[in-house]
């Protein structure tokens, strides 16, 4: 198994079976921003072991799968995961960059 196959699943597993938070399936294929943000926020707020607050544990969880994903995401995808942190942003009252 080459290094970049081993890198896909050690991410892809992590996003899959992150130990801070329960990720509702699919959600990051999911085309509308508002339900990525909501979903998790969802998680993160029920979350018993995540180490840090609901929202940067959330804001977390998609960075590292928009970073992950990288070249594989196609511009539109892209663009629903940038605009769900500002849809998160908005569900912790966190006022949008």
């Amino acid at each position: 198994m080459s290094n970049e196959s081993k890198k896909k699943k050690w991410s892809q597993d992590v996003t899959e079976n992150s130990d801070a938070l329960d990720l509702e399936q699919g959600i990051f294929k999911s085309k509308d921003p508002a339900k990525i943000a909501h979903s998790l926020k969802r998680s993160a707020e029920t979350s018993d072991r995540r180490k840090s607050s609901p929202f940067r544990s959330a804001m977390s969880m998609l960075t590292f799968y928009i970073n992950r994903a990288g070249a594989g995401l196609s511009k539109k995808q892209r663009h629903v995961l940038e605009e769900a942190k500002v849809e998160l942003r908005k569900d912790f009252g966190r006022q949008p960059k």
